[in-house]
This record gives C-alpha cells, structure tokens and sequence, in this order.
C-alpha cells in the first residue's frame, strides 16, 4: 500500500494525504470585481478529497492580472465570495491553498485599465488572450524601488485577506514566467542594481516577498511555487549552469524562513536538479513532475516512495476527474478533460464531470 494515500502533517496542518490539486487557471470569477462565484465553491469543493488543494492564481492587486475573468484577494467583496469557496471545502473536509499569482508583464492594459509592470522594461514575446481577442504583449513599466516595496506588501496584504477569508495557506507564484519568476530569470530581468545582475540579486523579489508573506501570517502557511528551466511566456532558463546557481541560491535563500512547503513544476529533463533542490530543502517538497519524463497517472505516485517527492500535484487530470485519489487508488479509469472548456464559459467542462459510481 503506498504512502501517497496516508495521511500527512503540512506544517501542523493535516492533509488526508499526500495527493495536491495543482493551481490552474479555470477564467471564471464572474463575480462583482473579479469575485469567486457560487460555481466556483461547487467546483473546489467536489475536489475536496484531495489532500491539499491549491486554488488558481489570484491576483493581489488590479495591476497584478494578467487574463480575463481570473480571481483577486484584494477587495472586501473578493473575500467575502472567497469565504463561501473555502467553507464549501472545508464542510467536504478538504483543506486549501490560494495562490497569489502577479502576472507582471504578461498581460494588458486592456484587462485591468493599467500598464502591466515587470522586473524590467522589457516585452515578452508572444501574445495574451483578452475578451477583445488575443493582443500582443506590451512593454512593461519597470517597477522602480518604492514599487517594488509596495508590490511586495501587496502579497503581504492579499495573504492577509486569503487568511480572512478561511484558507489554510497561500502559495506563492514564482513559477510560469509571471512576476516572481521575471525577477528569477536573467532575458526578464536586465537590472543593473540590487534586484538584478547576479543569481543572488536575481532571487532577492522572491526572498523578500517570501519573507513579507510568511512574516504577515506566518510561515507555516506559506508555500512557493518555482519552475526551474520552463520557457513558458517568453522565459529564457536554457543557461543551465545559471540555472542550478540561480535555484540553488534561491533554496538556501528561503530555508531559514520556515516556509510550509517548495512546489516545483517540473521541466523536461532537469530531474537531477529536482533531485538536488529535493534535498536541499528543509521542509515538504511538492512535486508536479514533468510528462516527459515520468507518467501523470498512478505511476507518479513512486516518486513519494523512492523519496523524490513528500507530496504529488496534479493538474490536468484534476480537471475531468473530482474524486482524482479514488481513481488513482483503482488505477482509473480517468476522465479525458475537454480542453475547449479549460477556460472561461459555465458549468460544462467544470463542474459536470462524472465521479466513479
């Protein structure tokens, strides 16, 4: 019998096991001033059987969105339709995270009526998805050093607000090239002064939102999301000796502050830094391995066992499957998830999967 389905202690707080609902972007806060809405609690809480579940990102203030119809923390009416999400999962039984996502210069002025903000002044390449159809990115404004502060206690302020509105936690995101992971990376972050340059200058956002966060509500409800080496919009990690240096420094960074947990989204064929961060870090370890290089299903599940992981996070097979931990204590069969409906529109796609039986 694996471990992956026995309980597990996260920093105090119990989670029926070590299975983790991956945050995932579902573009359907419809609610007054990007508000969660009565479908949204129905969708977290039929997923509630997951040890933990991580919500989507959830932007900390306006300037912090970065597509259509995602979710803030940081007005009173976003907390008050929040709360009827987390007592909807917390009456299931389940326990969960919000995640505090900055999308930084991904996005558009088209969005939130605001010029998006970066590490620094530069476009990311591509395109970003607004009700007025896809736009091209923008040339962000380069957060200056009062910014930065306020910016930072924007986390401070919206973990704050998610602890009022009854989550168990925050994550922050650090990962998918959104703010964070801007400052992280060496093509978005183009500084000369102390937020940039080198590896060490480079993690300091990270470092310091991290420790405003845990400082606000404590560092046992804070985890950090990071994905090592991912290309996603427009980062440029392909430096793999400034990878490990960056990461590294980053862990050793963040150990001494008592965060809950480091979730890392795997990229391809980087396991052996996955492995090198694994046991450089002093508390859990989650991990959403990449497809590439091991199996989404129940096979996943080894790398609790062979010590890689303390907890697993799925993301698209949490999509079509709510009951996901009896599915893969069976072995499946799984429900194939209908990627037209990933984003945006009603309950179809959402809350309409099947459970087994």
């Amino acid at each position: 019998m694996t471990t992956a389905f026995a309980p597990y202690n996260l920093g105090g707080i119990p989670l029926s096991s070590r299975i983790v609902m991956a945050p995932m972007t579902r573009s359907r806060a419809y609610g007054p001033g990007q508000s969660a809405t009565e479908l949204m609690a129905t969708y977290y809480a039929q997923r509630a059987g997951a040890g933990l579940i991580v919500t989507e990102g959830t932007q900390p203030s306006v300037v912090g969105q970065g597509y259509p119809d995602t979710p803030g923390i940081h007005s009173a009416e976003q907390i008050a339709a929040w709360r009827k999400v987390t007592d909807a999962v917390h009456a299931e039984g389940g326990r969960i995270f919000l995640q505090l996502m900055h999308t930084g210069r991904v996005g558009h002025p088209s969005l939130m009526g605001l010029t998006p903000v970066g590490a620094s002044a530069v476009a990311a390449q591509g395109q970003v998805y607004t009700h007025d159809g896809p736009q091209d990115f923008v040339t962000p404004h380069e957060l200056t050093e009062t910014e930065i502060a306020e910016t930072v206690a924007d986390f401070a302020a919206a973990a704050r607000n998610a602890v009022e509105a009854g989550f168990d936690g925050v994550e922050l995101h650090g990962a998918n090239g959104y703010l964070i992971h801007q400052f992280l990376a060496p093509n978005s972050n183009r500084r000369t002064d102390a937020w940039g340059g080198s590896p060490e200058r480079r993690i300091r956002f990270a470092v310091e939102t991290a420790r405003a966060v845990a400082e606000a509500i404590g560092g046992d409800r804070v985890g950090l999301r990071i994905s090592p080496g991912n290309p996603f919009n427009d980062i440029d990690e392909s430096d793999r000796a400034d990878v490990e240096a960056t990461y590294t420094a980053l862990v050793d960074a963040l150990a001494p502050l008592g965060l809950a947990y480091l979730h890392q989204m795997e990229a391809p064929e980087i396991r052996d830094l996955t492995v090198r961060l694994r046991k450089a870090w002093p508390s859990t370890f989650v991990l959403n391995p990449s497809t590439g290089t091991e199996p989404t299903g129940p096979d996943a599940l080894a790398l609790i066992e062979d010590g890689t992981a303390d907890l697993i996070a799925y993301g698209a097979l949490y999509l079509a499957n709510p009951d996901l931990p009896v599915r893969l204590a069976a072995g499946g069969p799984f429900n194939a998830p209908d990627r037209a409906t990933s984003f945006g529109g009603d309950h179809r796609g959402y809350t309409d999967y099947p459970a087994l039986g």
